[in-house]
């Protein structure tokens, strides 16, 4: 528990330091910390209901439900069951939270009509697990790719990579962000 609570306030702190450099205004930062400080509390509350892992359509569903509007059109979520380990969730949840919150305000689900989709797979080569993102905004408005960097970009260009040695790019499509993300899994248990 005390390593846990250690790990959760280090990023805590690592969430504050980067939001305040990416922020404007001090409303800016509030607003952002809020949301961020939310979806970190959101992936712990899946972790203490599940145990120490949770799935990784949970994470999803407690990011992107709030968006759906129950005709199957606008959230697409496809991909096997896969159980995502504490060390992987809160990442994972933190990278969903920035994905929703830049559609919402700049993206596909700013607007009525726009669309996002994610689909995952896991792909086993040799030894190695990994799980496979893609995340798909369309019917948004067009889409050019940003003067500065914000704290979601740096988090899955430069955070995820540090922290879980996950690989990610994105790609400012007209039609809509497309974001793939290649995440290390641990090798499957026998039970």
């Amino acid at each position: 528990l005390h390593h846990r609570v250690k790990n959760t306030l280090a990023t805590v702190q690592a969430i504050m330091g980067s939001t305040a450099r990416s922020s404007e205004t001090i409303e800016d930062f509030k607003n952002a910390l809020i949301g961020r400080i939310g979806s970190l509390a959101k992936t712990h509350l899946l972790l203490a209901e599940e145990g120490s892992t949770t799935t990784f359509a949970d994470i999803l569903h407690s990011e992107l439900d709030a968006f759906d509007d129950g005709s199957g059109k606008r959230i697409r979520l496809s991909g096997p069951d896969v159980d995502v380990p504490s060390r992987l969730a809160v990442s994972l949840g933190m990278a969903m939270h920035e994905l929703t919150t830049n559609a919402a305000k700049y993206g596909a689900l700013s607007v009525f009509g726009g669309k996002v989709d994610v689909t995952w797979t896991v792909v086993i080569e040799a030894t190695r697990r990994s799980l496979n993102i893609d995340w798909v905004e369309s019917g948004g408005p067009p889409v050019a790719a940003p003067t500065r960097q914000g704290f979601g970009a740096r988090l899955l260009e430069f955070v995820l990579p540090g922290q879980i040695q996950a690989k990610a790019t994105i790609d400012y499509r007209p039609d809509g962000v497309h974001v793939h993300c290649a995440v290390p899994m641990p090798a499957e248990t026998k039970v």
